[in-house]
C-alpha cells in the first residue's frame, strides 16, 4: 500500500526544521524513517506534511560531555551499539540498539527516533529508562529536558508537544552497570520484543545502593517497573533479592495480551527477563 500524498521538505538547519514544525500543525518529524514510513503505507498515519531532519548538520555525534554523554538526533541505531562510550555509561542501550530490527534498519534508523515514536515492544526505550536518560525537545520558544520517566506516555505517544523535535538525549554518568535482554517475535533477539527488561544497579558494600528497571513489550508503553525496584534497592543482591525483585515485576503494571502471547504468558517472560537484566547488570556493576 501506498502512503496518501503528502508535502515533504528536508530543511538545511535545526531552525528551518523548528519553523517549518510551527507552520504546519500536524506534521511529522522523520529522521531515519523506519518507524513513520511503513505506518504512512499502512495509512495509519496520514500527515499533511513530513519534515526531514536527516540532513541537518551536528546530529549525528555520540559526546563526551563530562558528567554526561550525549546522543543526537541522528545518530543511528548503530552508531549507539557500537559505541565505547555507550557500552560504558550504558549497556543497556547499546545492547537495546544492537537487538534494533535488522542490519539494514539499524545503518539507517536512529537511536532519538526510536524513542519518539515510543512503540510499546521497542528494544531502546528500556534501554533509555534504565539509563536514566533525559531526552532534550526542541522548539521555537526554545529547548527543555524531558526526564525518561516522563517521556514514555501511552502507546505510541511520547511527552513531545506537535511542535517539538527530540534533539538529543543525556545519559548520566552514574557509574554502576546495566543489561538489556528480551525476547523477539521470531525467537531470538530478532524483531520487536514479545517482552523484554533493562536494568541498571549500582552497588556499595554490598547493598544495593540503587537500581533501576524497565519494561518493554508488556504494557501499554515502555515503563519502570517500580515493584521491582522498591523489591531490589536496599538488597544485598542475591538469588533471592533477585527472584523477589523478579516476582514483582509486573506490579502496577496492565500487561497487554496480544498476537504474541497471553497475559500470563507475559507476566512470565516479564519476570524472567528482570531476573536476568539483574542478573547481568550486576555481573558488570
Amino acid at each position: 500500500m501506498y502512503p496518501r500524498e503528502f508535502d515533504y521538505v528536508a530543511p538545511a538547519s535545526l531552525d528551518e526544521a523548528l519553523d517549518a514544525l510551527a507552520a504546519n500543525p500536524g506534521a511529522k518529524v522523520m529522521s531515519g524513517g523506519m518507524s513513520l514510513l511503513p505506518l504512512m503505507k499502512m495509512r495509519l498515519f496520514s500527515p499533511e506534511m513530513v519534515v526531514d531532519i536527516g540532513r541537518i548538520p551536528g546530529l549525528d555525534d555520540i559526546t563526551d560531555q563530562e558528567d554526561h554523554i550525549a546522543i543526537g538526533a541522528l545518530v543511528r541505531h548503530h552508531q549507539t551499539a557500537t559505541s565505547a562510550l555507550v557500552a560504558e555509561h550504558a549497556a543497556a542501550l547499546a545492547e537495546a540498539a544492537a537487538y534494533t530490527g535488522d542490519n539494514q534498519v539499524r545503518r539507517r534508523g536512529t537511536t532519538c527516533g526510536s524513542l519518539a515514536h515510543a512503540d510499546i515492544a521497542a528494544d531502546q526505550p528500556a534501554g533509555a529508562l534504565a539509563a536514566g536518560a533525559t531526552m532534550v525537545a526542541a522548539s521555537k520558544n526554545g529547548k527543555r529536558e524531558i526526564a525518561a520517566a516522563d517521556f514514555f506516555v501511552d502507546t505510541l505517544t511520547s511527552a513531545l508537544e506537535p511542535d517539538e523535535i527530540l534533539v538529543g538525549i543525556r545519559i548520566p554518568k552514574t557509574g554502576g552497570g546495566s543489561a538489556y535482554d528480551k525476547l523477539g517475535r521470531r525467537g531470538g533477539h530478532s524483531d520487536y520484543a514479545v517482552a523484554g527488561a533493562a536494568a541498571w544497579v549500582r552497588k556499595s558494600n554490598g547493598t544495593v545502593e540503587d537500581a533501576r528497571i524497565a519494561l518493554t513489550g508488556v504494557g501499554t508503553k515502555p515503563m519502570l517497573a517500580a515493584g521491582s525496584m522498591e523489591a531490589f534497592i536496599g538488597s544485598d543482591g542475591s538469588a533471592a533479592a533477585i527472584a523477589a525483585a523478579a516476582d514483582r515485576a509486573t506490579e502496577g503494571v496492565t500487561v497487554l495480551e496480544d498476537l504474541y502471547g497471553s497475559e500470563a504468558y507475559k507476566a512470565h517472560l516479564a519476570r524472567v527477563f528482570v531476573a536476568r537484566a539483574l542478573e547481568q547488570a550486576l555481573a558488570r556493576a
